[in-house]
């Protein structure tokens, strides 16, 4: 299914070309940045008028929703963006306060697109305020096939899905073609189902995100056992200190001080050592930082070490086929592979393989590309 609407991120950046006029826009090449012309002319003055600031995501997308005048039925849709919950009176003070702030940040935005000089925004405009709070609570994030975040956009239709924690279904991104796929067998008259928040999070936690976004308490079979949580919070006091200290490491990885982030991460892994399994979820988070920051300074050895570790949790916590348990075994078998551990590479990628046809499909990218590996691996140990 097509976008509506949506905006590209700078997230994952460096390799992607930048628009020359507003520098904020990026493309995989030429030719797409040419194809994009037409949705990005429109906003490319706003925002080289606006440098060296950048206006959220949210403010992107409902200034492209109303220049489009995106908020009718889109062919194919069955969903218009009109007949979408606000869900503004489900709000706190505080959180409809944030989107009068944006509202501002809109009119703002959008008065550099009419050719008048910035002025103070009037008060909020409901009509603002619904479309602002419509576009928050209703816009998926964009992926790679690889789950790289890459932008924002709607999808009507898609959002009459309703969440479970444990869904049937997972979606999957070919650039702005947003896929449904089904994750086990469904039964006729069974609802379909996606996840609307982090899988691997105790049931607290999902729970609070869930009702702060999107505005429902969730009564899934396992937010109201708390399934898994003893496992995802083992540790206990120690624990707890990891989550604690996590935000400052992933501050760091924002910065991409990613000898620093080593540095510190590999000692609070080190300081927990033997006193909180692998399965404790801010430990897992913190494997997968450390994992990212070996890759970047290429200590393979060392992030091949910490990228085993996580794949008995990744098995605990996705049971069923998950596009990011495919992800991480094959990041796994790459580094098999690069450091010659041909064997333990090939077995990692079948099991990869196994997850991704499932999630991603026989005809994917990314699949295409395991394939290859698969085959390396395969010729290499026929020739041993």
């Amino acid at each position: 299914m097509k976008a509506s609407a949506w905006v590209g991120q700078e997230i994952g950046a460096e390799s992607l070309l930048r628009c020359s006029q507003c520098k904020t826009a990026r493309y995989c090449n030429a030719q797409c940045q040419k194809q994009a012309w037409s949705e990005h002319k429109g906003e490319c003055s706003r925002l080289k008028s606006l440098q060296p600031r950048i206006p959220p995501d949210s403010v992107r997308l409902a200034a492209r929703i109303l220049q489009t005048d995106s908020t009718q039925n889109a062919p194919g849709e069955l969903y218009s963006l009109e007949e979408h919950q606000s869900h503004l009176a489900d709000m706190s003070e505080e959180k409809l306060e944030g989107l009068g702030q944006l509202c501002g940040v809109l009119q703002l935005y959008l008065q550099q697109g009419a050719g008048t000089p910035p002025q103070n925004p009037p008060a909020p405009s409901p009509d603002l305020l619904s479309l602002l709070a419509k576009v928050t609570c209703n816009c998926f994030t964009i992926s790679d096939g690889e789950l790289q975040e890459v932008g924002v956009g709607l999808y009507p239709s898609m959002s009459l899905l309703n969440h479970d924690c444990q869904p049937n279904c997972v979606m999957m991104f070919e650039g702005k073609t947003l896929h449904l796929r089904a994750v086990r067998d469904i039964q006729p008259q069974e609802e379909l189902t996606i996840s609307y928040t982090e899988s691997v999070a105790p049931s607290a936690e999902r729970r609070r995100h869930l009702e702060e976004q999107y505005h429902f308490l969730c009564h899934c079979q396992r937010c109201c056992s708390a399934y898994q949580d003893a496992d995802m919070l083992a540790g206990g006091v120690m624990g707890t200190r990891l989550k604690e200290a996590l935000p400052a490491l992933e501050q760091l990885q924002a910065e991409q001080k990613w000898a620093e982030l080593l540095r510190e991460g590999g000692a609070v892994v080190e300081g927990h050592r033997g006193a909180v399994p692998d399965s404790n979820v801010y430990l897992l988070r913190l494997l997968d930082l450390l994992l990212d920051a070996c890759i970047t300074l290429g200590q393979y050895d060392t992030a091949l070490h910490y990228g085993t570790r996580t794949l008995q949790p990744y098995s605990l916590y996705y049971p069923e086929p998950h596009p990011a348990r495919a992800i991480q075994l094959m990041r796994v078998g790459k580094l098999q592979q690069l450091l010659g551990r041909v064997e333990e590479a090939l077995e990692s990628f079948r099991q990869a393989y196994d997850v991704m046809k499932v999630t991603h499909g026989t005809e994917h990218l990314l699949t295409n590309e395991l394939q290859g590996r698969l085959m390396e691996c395969q010729a290499e140990l026929n020739r041993d």
